[in-house]
């Protein structure tokens, strides 16, 4: 069976893995629209989403890798049902139960969640992630990675997407490579987002060093070139990837497309 990712903008994209159809990190502001980032800082869109939110396949679970507007902005929270699962930190979870989302799951570093369909399962964990270091840290809301791992049947080896949250490359990243023994696709949010010259999220030169830390076979980029605080072009990370001369498989995926993902069966 296979399965697909269809990228939608920023870090929103629709997975299909065999009978589970997740989203992740909800973002359907249109271009000129204003969010609020955090901490008081906002920032205008400078794209559309490929796709609204009547337009989306009926949905098992979002995946929210923290509570930023561009994450799951205005629009998420008026529009998508209040009984749909939405697997992210506890952070996150605690203040989407007040806006009624009362399927909001809290997941903490390296909790685990099933979901089951048939003989399919698919297992989604959480993982350390860093939106800034020192002091900035401490001040924005805990951020998780997320490893998905679909196995068609028991016994199968299981397809693993690891999704990077809006994270820097820090030391706690190396447990992921301990822990996971093979990554088929790592969805990295890029961007290089900076506010008062502090680095938020991962620019070229750090996307490049966590691809070579995870070693995954495949690699899309994405949150890029979406809001005006992201400083770091898509072209940062592929010319790093050219200089580094590494034998990364990076595909990148226009707005709006959908790429196959060949699930193990």
């Amino acid at each position: 069976m296979t399965g697909s990712l269809h990228f939608v903008g920023n870090a929103t994209t629709v997975l299909r893995l065999g009978p589970f159809t997740l989203l992740t990190d909800p973002n359907f502001l249109h271009k000129g629209q204003w969010t609020h980032i955090g901490q008081g800082v906002v920032s205008r869109r400078l794209t559309d989403p490929a796709i609204e939110i009547a337009d989306l396949p009926q949905l098992d679970a979002v995946v929210l890798s923290h509570l930023h507007g561009d994450h799951f902005d205005r629009v998420a929270s008026r529009e998508l049902s209040r009984n749909l699962p939405v697997l992210t930190t506890p952070h996150a979870a605690k203040r989407l139960h007040r806006r009624g989302f009362r399927e909001a799951a809290p997941l903490r570093t390296w909790e685990t969640v099933t979901l089951s369909s048939g003989a399919a399962k698919l297992t989604v964990t959480s993982l350390p992630g860093k939106h800034a270091l020192g002091p900035l840290g401490r001040l924005l809301p805990p951020v998780m990675g997320t490893m998905l791992e679909y196995r068609e049947a028991a016994g199968v080896l299981p397809f693993r997407i690891y999704l990077s949250g809006d994270t820097l490359v820090h030391p706690a990243l190396h447990q992921i490579r301990e822990r996971f023994e093979g990554i088929d696709l790592a969805v990295v949010h890029l961007g290089g987002t900076k506010v008062l010259g502090v680095l938020l999220t991962m620019d070229g030169r750090q996307g490049a060093d966590l691809i070579e830390l995870l070693a995954p076979r495949t690699t899309v980029p994405v949150h890029y070139e979406e809001y005006g605080v992201m400083k770091s072009p898509l072209s940062d990370f592929t010319a790093e990837i050219s200089r580094r001369r590494a034998r990364f498989d990076v595909q990148v995926v226009a707005r709006g497309d959908t790429v196959a993902l060949p699930m193990r069966v």
